[in-house]
């Protein structure tokens, strides 16, 4: 399509759009400067991050007039996240004004009742069906991330309420997933990374006339109640562990208990690194079975030198092309030195990433230390400078996960007074009988699990949601690779600590393993991986399983 421009305002990803407009068969040219908004017939504006970031870097660019000035002129607009965001007075994120053409304020969500941010798939529930023409049906699940947002509120903002295009519910409130009038389109959710149902949306709205984008008539006003409960579905995540075999091809691989290598089998695996297949075949097909999100985390010994690992960059880029949710990427997320001495730091990597189609960066290692350092500041405030702290403030929280690995520290029931007393489990009666009678607190490691720190997971937990992550990913070493089920002692600990979402992660080994977290914690997600590597369970089967225990999940 000639005259369809991106507008990217320098953070977060944007190429995934730029992949989904590929893969639906249109060319785009990207927004360079004021002048561009002039030859624009079509315009995107794919947002991830803060609104400060947005305003601040719109503004710098001398790109906020222009976008102004190009959205009153009637032509097509479609504004996603941010992008919808910026068309309202201001936000509670930030002190600075967006471009008031929608009249009331973003807001933040309540974490009274729900995780913040509302992370994951629910529901768009069109406020008037007969007037859709976009694609948008009735209770379509699309995937969202953010912290802040544009309440139902009919009564305070009647005017700006007759925006609304479709409302989701979390929790307890009612926000604008959607604002359609005249030329201007807009979604707090990512169609990008929604899947068939994302892919359709955006293709719909591109194939409108220009005629059918400055006639839409406005919503009706109606009163909305909430509903005993949302719409936001359970998340399955497919996570693959990826390092350079011994002849220096990126494979999938799995360990237990982080061990990688075959043990004695023949000649020729024994002690040969496990290859469970390549990662971007890999994540096509579990994006294709019906994963929520997916996850590459780069074992290799790159990892030291991320920005150099040109291979890594290129799974990432090429599996961007391919799959349609989330995608996360760890390790090496961190301040280093390359071998030439050139520094390089945590918030240059993750920029890598993103540009390269990676939505979320896991950090693990440097987040025990940044919480160490914070612990010992009297556990106020961060010193700024530490990777989950930079990333954040450029990116927003969500997009910047702690992956936790503890292990299980026992100690005498009867006589520890230690400093983690309030944090024991303590074996069941009738539990595995080498955990009867016992008790043990779960003791942070570094370095893949093979040092530990004396930190403890909820200390770790609570340190990481101060310091600004968006969202938490719980392995136990003891259990990786084990197939007994999620530690469910361990999940419900760090879901009592903090506020953010919290995948659970290491041990799953049959479908019912996710029923039991799903219906034994208030966890938002699950993950698994080696068991999907080698099909002993399928994706297809964990929902199948999830759906007869009525727990909801998303359809592919």
């Amino acid at each position: 399509m000639s005259g369809l421009y991106l507008l990217d305002y320098g953070a977060g990803n944007v190429q995934s759009l730029a992949n989904s407009l590929k893969k639906l068969g249109y060319q785009f040219t990207w927004i360079s400067k004021p002048e561009d908004f002039q030859k624009a017939t079509n315009l995107i504006f794919p947002g991830v991050g803060s609104f400060q970031s947005a305003i601040g870097h719109l503004q710098s660019r001398g790109l906020l007039e222009p976008l102004r000035e190009y959205i009153k002129s009637g032509k097509p607009y479609f504004g996603i996240c941010i992008g919808m965001q910026v068309l309202f007075e201001s936000s509670a994120e930030a002190s600075l004004k967006g471009l008031g053409i929608i009249p009331c304020p973003i807001e933040g969500f309540d974490d009274s009742d729900k995780a913040v941010p509302h992370m994951g798939w629910n529901a768009a529930e069109v406020v008037d069906p007969s007037q859709s023409s976009d694609g948008a049906k009735p209770s379509t699940h699309y995937y969202f991330v953010h912290s802040y947002c544009a309440k139902y509120n009919p009564e305070k903002y009647p005017e700006a309420m007759s925006w609304a295009y479709t409302t989701t519910q979390y929790g307890q409130e009612i926000f604008l997933s959607s604002v359609r009038k005249a030329n201007v389109f807009g979604t707090q959710f990512h169609p990008e990374k929604s899947g068939e149902a994302g892919l359709a949306l955006i293709d719909a709205w591109l194939k409108e006339s220009p005629a059918t984008h400055t006639s839409t008539p406005p919503a009706p006003l109606r009163t909305i109640l909430p509903k005993p409960s949302h719409s936001l579905t359970k998340r399955i995540v497919a996570c693959m562990d990826v390092r350079a075999n011994d002849q220096g091809d990126l494979v999938v691989t799995k360990g237990d208990q982080y061990d990688v290598r075959e043990k004695a089998v023949t000649a020729d695996t024994a002690g040969a690194v496990r290859n469970l297949g390549k990662p971007v075949t890999l994540a096509e097909k579990y994006f294709e079975a019906g994963a929520d999100e997916l996850c590459l985390l780069n074992i290799t010994s790159f990892r030291h030198s991320p920005l150099r690992d040109q291979p890594m960059l290129a799974v990432v880029r090429a599996a961007a092309e391919r799959v349609f949710v989330p995608l996360t990427i760890g390790g090496g997320i961190k301040d280093s030195v390359d071998p030439d001495g050139t520094p390089r730091s945590a918030i240059e990597v993750a920029g890598a990433y993103f540009r390269a189609g990676a939505d979320k960066v896991s950090i693990g290692s440097e987040a025990v230390y940044a919480v160490e350092r914070l612990r010992a500041s009297g556990w106020e405030k961060g010193d700024g400078t530490s990777a989950i702290e930079t990333i954040a403030h450029a990116y927003g929280r969500q997009a910047v996960v702690v992956s936790i690995d503890p292990k299980r520290c026992y100690v005498d029931p009867a006589t520890y007074q230690g400093p983690y007393a309030a944090e024991l489990v303590y074996g069941k009666p009738d539990g595995p009988e080498k955990e009867r009678g016992k008790a043990w607190w779960y003791q942070c490691t570094v370095s893949g699990g093979r040092e530990t720190r004396d930190v403890s997971a909820v200390e770790l937990a609570r340190g990481v949601e101060i310091l600004g992550a968006g969202e938490i990913l719980v392995n136990l070493v003891d259990r990786d690779g084990t197939g007994l089920g999620f530690d469910l002692d361990l999940v419900n600990l760090i879901k009592r600590t903090v506020k953010i979402p919290v995948v659970a992660s290491s041990g799953a080994g049959s479908a019912q393993h996710f029923v039991d977290v799903f219906t034994g914690t208030p966890v938002e997600a699950a993950l698994a991986a080696g068991i999907f590597h080698r099909e002993e369970v399928k994706i297809e089967d964990v929902k199948r399983a999830l759906k007869e225990a009525r727990i909801n999940v998303r359809d592919p």
